[in-house]
């Protein structure tokens, strides 16, 4: 009898987040966490809904812009080793973008194992920013290379993770960041204090903040002092700051 062969599985994008812009001028892929071995196929579930709300946050904030927000749908809920799945579909989304919308800039976006993700695809052509939030990193070993930062040079970065993280180390994050910013300048790292690794004591913040970091990367709008300040600090000052309770809450021009 013969054996019926396994159908080749394909990454994809989700629809628009929102209503979709008349002319696209910029885009942000949500990259939603995953698991470190699995060659399961990913839930429509996979995108947590955190994650599902900050794409609706962005694509409201930037809808007058031309921004389109789409959700990636990985082939594995797996990194998988040396496979990274997960990297290289993001790597895909990122060419798909180019492919539908043209020479716009795109922003990664991803949490937990799609932090890890959006941080591997960062040197992505079309890429201009990454942000990650509680990131999903390896723990340091060295019989295993660490994991690569010069594709971030060129790019801005943001990691913001939670201090109270149970899941994914923050303190890995931070050495992670302060490898990257001696190649690249243009990186910060927010630590949301005594919050998790869901950041749901202080998700309104980090949201503010995310926003802030998407508006400014991809259209240029002026960051917050508190991100301006942050992307100017020398480490540690600029990876360990702080993010204020209420940020975003009452800002007016430049404020915080």
């Amino acid at each position: 009898m013969s054996q019926q062969a396994t159908p080749l599985r394909s990454p994809r994008l989700g629809r628009v987040v929102g209503p979709e812009p008349s002319a696209v001028s910029g885009v942000v892929l949500l990259l939603p966490s995953g698991d470190e071995v699995s060659e399961r196929r990913p839930t429509p579930m996979m995108a947590a809904a955190s994650l599902r709300a900050l794409g609706r946050r962005l694509a409201r904030t930037g809808h007058d812009e031309g921004l389109a927000a789409h959700v990636v749908h990985y082939r594995y809920r797996g990194w998988n080793g040396g496979e990274a799945h997960l990297a290289h579909d993001a790597s895909w989304a990122a060419d798909e973008v180019v492919r539908r919308y043209g020479d716009v800039p795109v922003c990664l976006a991803g949490v937990d194992m799609g932090g890890r993700a959006a941080l591997h695809a960062g040197g992505h052509a079309a890429v201009n920013s990454v942000l990650a939030i509680a990131p999903w990193l390896p723990e340091d070993d060295v019989a295993v290379p660490p994991e690569p930062v010069k594709q971030l040079v060129g790019r801005q970065v943001m990691i913001v993770h939670g201090t109270n993280d149970q899941r994914t180390d923050p303190e890995l994050s931070f050495r992670l960041a302060a490898r990257a910013k001696k190649a690249n300048r243009d990186i910060c790292r927010f630590e949301v204090h005594s919050d998790g690794h869901g950041l749901h004591q202080h998700r309104d913040e980090v949201h503010a903040l995310a926003e802030d970091f998407v508006m400014g990367t991809l259209f240029g709008r002026v960051f917050a002092r508190p991100v301006e300040d942050a992307l100017a600090a020398p480490p540690p000052l600029g990876l360990r700051m702080p993010l204020a309770s209420g940020f975003g809450r009452f800002r007016s021009g430049r404020g915080g």
